[in-house]
């Protein structure tokens, strides 16, 4: 049984019964549940009760409650790429992007930041499924080989690797072949970075009419430039 995608009152399902998934949403960890989500919130989105909101806005949709991440990208720019076992969907937004500058004169000090005093919603989030069993180790390593890729892939596109808010959702079958491993090297770990890569491409592709914003023209997020104390250790 492959992972199933359903979209409707802005929301995104992904779906695979009894999938143990991992969250770096703000009641993350390890949850075996047979969907996640994927929440397009409004413009100007201050709510803080976010466990009632999400009951919220899956219940309206029809859906049963399950670990869930949310953005300010509309679902119609969500775009789903495959590759043998692994399903990727991905909104993404960059109105708030989190820029890491890395080059031998950059300036001692504070981060520099542009109101980041309150959450804007720009995001880009993953929702990624492998039709493989992965112990939490292994799915711990899928989740970083899918942020890697996404940071990868942004850093070409839009010459930085994330937003302020970014958030993925990895989940494993259990009753499917296992796998021992999922970096880069591994057969689960390239097919993700190749979903990861076209799925954040295709989603800014459709978000941006011309092409996603350059980090200095946009209002809100934060530039990494503070210099730290390195020695051996």
């Amino acid at each position: 049984m492959t992972f199933q995608t359903t979209v409707r009152e802005g929301v995104c399902q992904l779906r695979r019964p009894g999938t143990r998934w991992l969250s770096t949403a703000w009641d993350g960890g390890y949850e075996r549940t047979d969907a996640a989500y994927n929440v397009t919130v409004p413009t100007a989105f201050d709510r803080t009760d976010l466990d009632a909101y999400r009951a919220e806005r899956l219940g309206a949709a029809g859906f049963p409650v399950g670990p869930t991440l949310l953005t300010g990208v509309r679902m119609a720019d969500a775009r789903r790429a495959r590759d043998g076992p692994v399903t990727v969907v991905a909104t993404a937004g960059l109105s708030n992007p989190a820029a890491l500058p890395v080059h031998a004169d950059r300036p001692a000090g504070d981060e520099a930041d542009a109101g980041t005093e309150t959450w804007r919603p720009g995001t880009v989030n993953l929702l990624v499924g492998v039709e493989r069993s992965l112990a939490d180790g292994t799915l711990a390593t899928l989740l970083a080989t899918a942020v890697e890729a996404k940071a990868a892939t942004l850093q070409a596109l839009a010459g930085v690797p994330g937003t302020t808010s970014d958030a993925v959702l990895v989940g494993s079958a259990p009753d499917c072949e296992r796998a021992a491993f999922a970096g880069s090297a591994t057969a689960v770990g390239a097919a993700t970075r190749a979903c990861v890569r076209d799925a954040v491409a295709a989603s800014l592709d459709s978000h941006y009419d011309d092409g996603p914003p350059v980090p200095a023209d946009t209002d809100h997020g934060v530039v990494t430039d503070r210099q730290t104390d390195v020695d051996r250790p």
